[in-house]
């Protein structure tokens, strides 16, 4: 076995948005850095996750658009759509920006190695990685191995044919009907993007609502939505077994009390054809070598504080792995964190305005807390919505559609607590309700900014001036 004598001053082992956002910051402030992964640049975000699947989304809405246009005056005869020259096109997007993500590094002397990498230990001259029968040493380490799929242990699964994102962004044609088991963010854009195609969707879930963690006024309405657009929900009910191409459910009275579906006794079975499995997932901390230098982790990821080290010196993880948020944009911050405090810039992460966005349609985005959230943390505090419908420019671009905004505010303070909306287009909004939340500006700091008009973004000043009725 061969030993680089080179020693870096960055071992980052992980090419995703954490991984390669880092080596992007460390080359630019001149550390030498050496990257490594055993696939490709990106990670699941750019290859099998964000960007594919919001391509895809993109596209439905505009089918859904064409299909509607007679509402704007617009008509279009057998509008229709071609599936391969949607997946091609969705595979051109990923290729060229993983294209973007390597010169980016190149430009900032990056080395790159696409080989599997694991941690040996520690020597007097710094961090041991092993890859492709080589050894590599450096000062620092940052573990950016992201996350996967958790597949649950359902008697019969293994039995049958089943999907996860990753392979559900491989068909070669679309799907006449699909089961999608679980109701978090990913199945629910996947449902979105597929019933607008004409899919038949099924979505099963564990829980009483979809969308788990964000507001119920938000979620009942995407639900409502999704609902008028033919997908069939299947809530509160835990798959105990898969008997061929047939679920075996009962209702999980654990999960909490159904307000959507009629109370159950025994077990239901119904058909599936096509079954994805989008349940959530997990850190990758396994066969990485963490045991060789120490490292705490467990099965919800890497323990590491604030500024994003573990309990080794000179050792971080950012991203998925850590668990904290899973979350690209997290992933980016967080990295970002890494690279400033090794190049002497005091910096730590902040986890209370992080925005969230699914990328249905219409979307949904949300900062902050919830009121779910406000009541666990005996948090008193205001709220008011609004519809959509109060921004002249929504009622211009969504002929029929509606959407809502709401704001919390702290009782005593009236700060900014939580911020959230479903309508197009949420998700280019709520970077300013992060900023508001982030700088701790309250009411009155909001009604002073001047937001342009027409845009849907005044639907936020809106809401603030809702407050005022009270």
């Amino acid at each position: 076995m061969n030993i680089d004598k080179i020693i870096y001053d960055l071992l980052i082992i992980g090419a995703g948005p954490a991984g390669y956002m880092a080596a992007e910051r460390a080359g630019q402030s001149g550390l030498k850095t050496i990257l490594f992964d055993k696939q490709y640049l990106g990670g699941v975000c750019l290859n099998e996750g964000c960007i594919p699947t919001k391509t895809l989304l993109y596209t439905a809405k505009l089918y859904e658009s064409a299909k509607s246009g007679e509402k704007f005056g617009i008509h279009a005869d057998n509008v229709h759509y071609d599936f391969p020259a949607i997946m091609k096109r969705k595979d051109k997007i990923v290729k060229k920006l993983v294209a973007g993500v390597s010169n980016t590094l190149k430009k900032y002397g990056v080395e790159i190695i696409f080989q599997k990498a694991f941690i040996k230990g520690r020597t007097g001259d710094g961090i041991v990685v092993e890859s492709a029968g080589n050894e590599f040493i450096a000062k620092n380490l940052l573990i950016a191995t992201g996350s996967e799929p958790t597949v649950p242990a359902i008697p019969g699964l293994e039995s049958v044919k089943y999907f996860t994102n990753r392979e559900i962004l491989q068909l070669s044609e679309m799907p006449e009907e699909l089961t999608i088991l679980g109701a978090g963010y990913v199945g629910i854009e996947f449902a979105s993007f597929f019933s607008a195609m004409g899919t038949k969707v099924t979505v099963v879930e564990l829980m009483p609502d979809i969308l788990p963690g964000m507001d119920r006024d938000i979620t009942r309405f995407v639900k409502q939505e999704l609902t008028a657009r033919n997908v069939e929900f299947k809530l509160n009910s835990k798959v105990i077994r898969i008997d061929k191409n047939n679920l075996i459910t009962e209702a999980d009275d654990e999960a909490g009390n159904n307000t959507n579906n009629a109370k159950r006794q025994g077990s239901d079975m119904f058909p599936f054809r096509n079954l994805l499995i989008s349940i959530g997932r997990k850190p990758s901390v396994r066969d990485l070598g963490l045991e060789n230098l120490g490292i705490e982790y467990s099965s919800n990821g890497i323990k590491t504080n604030l500024q994003c080290r573990t309990n080794i010196q000179g050792v971080y993880a950012a991203g998925d792995v850590n668990g904290f948020s899973m979350l690209a944009h997290t992933a980016y911050r967080e990295a970002e964190v890494v690279i400033n405090n090794l190049s002497g810039r005091k910096d730590q992460m902040r986890y209370n305005a992080i925005p969230s966005v699914v990328y249905t349609n219409p979307e949904i985005a949300s900062v902050g807390l919830t009121e779910e959230m406000a009541r666990e943390k005996n948090i008193d505090y205001d709220v008011k919505q609004v519809p959509m419908a109060y921004s002249g420019r929504f009622v211009a671009e969504n002929e029929g559609k509606n959407g809502l905004a709401k704001i919390l505010v702290g009782k005593k303070y009236g700060e900014i607590l939580g911020v959230h909306m479903v309508g197009n287009p949420a998700s280019e909004l709520i970077w300013g309700a992060a900023m508001m939340i982030e700088n701790e500006l309250r009411l009155r700091d909001v009604e002073d900014i001047v937001f342009p008009h027409p845009t849907v973004s005044e639907i936020i000043r809106e809401t603030v001036f809702a407050f005022k009725d009270q």
